[in-house]
């Protein structure tokens, strides 16, 4: 499954030198945190947080965006949306007084996947994709998405709304477009729980060049207001303990070595805010979010001590006895402001990633200090003292800013985690198998099936698997132009029937127990044309090059993401989206900081125990959609030459199911190519044909023979 960089997913610049210990792979016999070190004054030079959506402008005309309706011919009258119009309304009363409101995709941990209660984008704007950011001013609407949704938003847009598609030529940033619709003066409301720091910094940055003002609405969310009654109740799923077998590593010996992270940079306290942190710090997992195993939570870890903030009705006694094993106490969710401003009268110094933790947590905890100084100034206690925002370490209480040590740490897999990864994959493969077994015999029996019908069946075939939890997205079932919708989902009644003489593209995945899966397949259940045949082999050239590139250490991901896409490039194709996301351990299936993309903002080096995907693709609109997916383990290769004395890295495959080679032009690819795919399939055989039997056996035989070149 494919994914843009995000506050949710924090794809942020790390200078090379500092991930370049030659410690061993997380030895435990170490602190973790340890070789994740980071300089503050690095962090404040080089990181460079995107808002949302913010790819510029590339046109030095003037910047112009269409309606949705133009883009749908049965809809040439504007109808008001009844929605927007209340929002409007809220503009004027006392306590606002704005016009302009932002709404964002994420809730107050910056997640990418988020409760039914936090989709407050969805709710006013009709649009369901996972990403994008609507604005709405007293009198225009427009919501902003990237390539992968532009065909999914413009049918789910009303014509009220303007789709602006982010990246595209002539189309105005979310700041370039107030600028340009308010006047001088003008107020621009936020919820500053749903927005990260640097996300708020650069925001009023940018608007201020028009004189616009950003306003924080700290005790009101507008679309809250207009949602009532009809809101979902926020979950309060169970929270379960993450076993020692998966986990690999216990709390204590993590919050041990985070601890001495924090001494080391002057830090008395770090606040984490992100789900994906907190549940992989206290081996806990949760069920608050579809498809990521995360509890709703808050963790402040201090030098002799840490608080839990959660709703306690989620906390059994197997995990109450858990964290007091940890010496971890329970505090309520919505206390986390009130713990945060105690902490700064006292003078505490807080580790705060600002890419992450949300503008509430981090002016709160400023507004504090100021107080603390104030009040320790009319004292005389702090005379001569020099306070630096900018570098984040002043003789002064003045909080630490760095990217929290728990990303990258999270990131490199311990055995314990790579071994459950690898046993979950072959399990799902079976399951797999079993389903495309099903699927091919019944569209060869010309039985009608909807896109809706095949994701429903697949679950079927998951959910019977050892240790199965939930999908880890929403299965992409896309039968010919709906797979060149990039983030499809068919629902009920508006899907298409799967049409056997059309290109299927199924990009699915599972979360267990164990880990976490993610994995693409496209394939044709008659006859390819040539140029279906064509596009398909040149992306499977392109997962071919990158499964096997070799790459000295230190070298960012987008470094290797043109192996990807040399094939299409050479006959003027590309795809909208990057080539490889990093995936959790029994946890997200999106998660940084590494990444493969040709967004060149993200130098995070590749490292040994990362995960990724390889995932190019081809898709050409209102026709038919391709891409082909593994996972990834990053792992030391050993090369005859170490040229500079450097370690030299490569991948292995995690992901063992076959890619189906009727659509394959054999004239198009090298014997080498054909090695690797015979190869591939050889192994596919030998490790998944033991989990199947029957006439599964027999698909995934038929699937796996070996390919000769005519």
């Amino acid at each position: 499954m494919q994914s843009v960089p995000s506050q949710a997913i924090r794809p942020l610049s790390l200078n090379a030198s500092l991930s370049s210990s030659r410690l061993p792979f997380f030895s435990f016999s170490l602190p973790i945190f340890h070789k994740f070190k980071i300089n503050p004054s690095i962090y404040n030079k080089s990181q460079k947080v995107p808002l949302f959506l913010t790819l510029r402008c590339c046109s030095s005309g003037s910047v112009t965006a269409k309606p949705s309706s133009e883009d749908r011919r049965n809809r040439d009258v504007q109808e008001p949306d009844e929605k927007v119009v209340a929002l409007r309304r809220l503009f004027s009363k006392p306590g606002i007084g704005i016009d302009a409101y932002i709404i964002p995709s994420q809730d107050a941990h910056q997640s990418e996947f988020i409760a039914e209660c936090y989709m407050r984008r969805a709710y006013i704007s009709g649009f369901t994709g996972s990403a994008g950011t609507a604005v709405v001013t007293k009198d225009k609407a427009a919501l902003w998405t990237d390539g992968r949704y532009f065909l999914q938003a413009e049918k789910q847009l009303s014509s009220s709304w303007i789709l602006m598609r982010a990246g595209s030529l002539g189309v105005p940033t979310t700041s370039e477009w107030l600028n340009d619709v308010l006047s001088p003066g003008g107020r621009v409301g936020i919820d500053p729980f749903l927005f990260s720091h640097d996300a708020t910094k650069e925001l009023k940055e940018a608007i201020s060049k028009k004189n616009l003002e950003l306003v924080y609405l700290y005790d009101l969310n507008p679309v809250d207001e207009i949602w009532k009654e009809s809101r979902p109740k926020p979950p309060n799923n169970p929270i379960r303990v993450h076993d020692m077998k998966y986990a690999g590593l216990d709390v204590a010996s993590k919050l041990s070595s985070l601890r001495a992270e924090l001494v080391g940079t002057g830090a008395s306290a770090i606040v984490i805010s992100m789900l994906d942190e907190v549940a992989w710090l206290l081996n806990l997992r949760g069920s608050d979010v579809p498809h990521s195993p995360v509890m709703y939570a808050y963790l402040i870890v201090e030098v002799d001590g840490a608080k839990l903030f959660v709703d306690n009705s989620k906390v059994t006694k197997e995990v109450m006895d858990h964290l007091k094993n940890a010496s971890v106490e329970l505090r309520p969710y919505d206390s986390i402001l009130s713990e945060i401003r105690r902490l700064a009268a006292q003078g505490a110094q807080l580790w705060l990633d600002t890419s992450s933790v949300n503008a509430a947590i981090v002016e709160t905890y400023k507004s504090a200090l100021d107080k603390y100084r104030l009040n320790l100034g009319s004292k005389g206690k702090i005379k001569n003292k020099r306070y630096d925002e900018s570098n984040g370490l002043s003789e002064g209480p003045s909080g630490v800013y760095m990217r929290s040590p728990i990303s990258l740490a999270k990131a490199l897999k311990n055995p314990a985690e790579l071994e459950g990864m690898q046993n979950c994959h072959l399990r799902d493969a079976a399951a797999l198998a079993q389903f495309w077994c099903w699927l091919e015999e019944e569209i060869h029996n010309n039985v009608e099936l909807t896109e809706v019908d095949v994701a429903d069946k697949l679950l079927e075939f998951r959910a019977k698997k050892e240790g199965f939890l939930d999908t880890s997205f929403d299965t992409i079932s896309g039968s010919g132009a709906n797979g060149a919708i990039i983030h499809y989902r068919a629902e009920i009644g508006s899907c298409s029937v799967v049409d056997p003489n059309k290109l299927f593209l199924l990009d699915s995945g599972a979360q267990y127990i164990d880990g976490t899966t993610d994995i693409t397949r496209t394939v044709h259940f008659g006859e390819p044309t040539a140029r279906e045949k064509e596009c398909f082999t040149r992306v499977l050239k392109g997962h071919i090059a990158l499964d096997q590139a070799v790459f000295p250490e230190n070298t960012p991901g987008f470094v290797l993401d043109a192996f990807a896409r040399s094939s299409l490039w050479k006959i003027g194709l590309d795809y909208r989206h990057g080539t490889g996301h990093g995936v959790g351990a029994a946890l997200n299936v999106h998660e940084g900081p590494q990444s493969i993309s040709y967004r060149y903002g993200n130098t995070t080096p590749l490292q040994k125990g990362m995960i990724v995907s390889n995932e190019p693709g081809y898709y050409e609109d209102h026709a038919f959609g391709i891409r082909i997916e593994n996972l990834l383990h990053v792992q030391e290769i050993n090369t005859p030459n170490r040229y500079g004395g450097i370690e030299y890295l490569g991948f292995e495959k995690l992901t063992f199911f076959p890619i189906q080679a009727k659509l394959v032009d054999i004239s198009l690819i090298s014997d080498d190519e054909i090695e690797w795919l015979n190869n591939y399939h050889s192994q596919v055989w030998e490790k998944v044909s033991p989990l199947v039997e029957g006439s599964a056996r027999q698909w995934l035989w038929n699937n796996t023979r070996v390919i000769h070149k005519q």
